[in-house]
């Protein structure tokens, strides 16, 4: 095990025209680099969204960018990767700077 395992649950509560009983739900593991709870925590602390925005954002994010990460070499993710490098350095930074 290389990484954090975490388990990743993702349960439909209904919409505009469907009931919640649509999907069933969803649960899969997910391996990171990082530890996915500790960095929406830093998300969570510097306001920047509120609290479920900064989850999902953190977790959609470090979902695809470990998957963007062990596949980099596939040219599917190629337009991605410096863009990608480039907005990971400004939400550091923001995260940085609501802690000042």
């Amino acid at each position: 095990m290389a990484g954090h395992q975490h388990r990743i649950t993702l349960e439909y509560l209904g919409g505009k025209h469907a009931e919640p009983d649509l999907h069933q739900p969803l649960v899969f593991t997910a391996e990171n680099h990082d530890d996915l709870f500790e960095i929406i925590d830093k998300a969570q602390a510097a306001e920047i969204f509120d609290k479920e925005t900064s989850a999902a954002l953190v977790l959609g994010m470090k979902l695809f960018s470990e998957v963007m990460l062990k596949n980099r070499k596939d040219p599917m993710f190629e337009p991605m990767l410096a863009a990608y490098r480039d907005y990971i350095k400004v939400f550091k930074q923001r995260i940085l700077e609501a802690k000042t």
